[in-house]
C-alpha cells in the first residue's frame, strides 16, 4: 500500500482516538489545566518511544513507521492544541499557569518517550 495511504489512514485514526479521550476526559474536568491534551500527548510520547525502541531492536518496515509514527501517533498528538490552549491559559489564568503547564507537558512526555524506549529495548533486549 502507499506510505501516503497509510499516513491518511493513520491519520485519521489517532485523530478520531484523541477525539474520544477528549470527549472522555472533558475539558476542564479538574480545574484550568487541558488534561486531555496532556494525556494524548504523553501517551503518544511514550508510545511513539516504544515504537522507536522497538525499532532499534527490531525491523520495522517503511509502511508500518508511515501507518503507525507518522499517521496514527502524529494525528493523535497535537502540538497545535497545545500552543492554543497555552495561549488561553496564558491569557485567563497568567503566566504562572501557563508556564507550569508548559514545564509539565515538555518535561513528562520527555520522561514518557524516554520510558517507552527503554521497555520497549529492555523486552526485546
Amino acid at each position: 500500500m502507499n506510505n501516503a495511504l497509510l499516513v491518511f489512514l493513520g491519520g485519521g485514526l489517532g485523530s478520531v482516538a484523541r477525539y474520544g479521550i477528549a470527549r472522555w476526559i472533558g475539558q476542564e474536568p479538574l480545574g484550568p489545566i487541558p488534561w486531555h491534551t496532556f494525556a494524548v500527548n504523553v501517551v503518544g510520547s511514550f508510545l511513539l518511544g516504544a515504537l522507536v525502541g522497538y525499532a532499534t531492536e527490531r525491523e520495522v518496515s517503511d509502511s508500518a513507521r508511515a501507518l503507525l509514527a507518522v499517521g496514527i501517533l502524529g494525528g493523535f498528538t497535537t502540538y497545535s492544541s497545545f500552543n492554543t490552549e497555552t495561549l488561553a491559559l496564558f491569557e485567563q489564568r497568567g503566566a504562572g499557569i501557563a508556564a507550569g503547564y508548559v514545564l509539565a507537558t515538555v518535561t513528562v512526555c520527555l520522561v514518557a518517550g524516554a520510558g517507552g524506549g527503554w521497555i520497549a529495548r529492555q523486552a526485546l533486549g
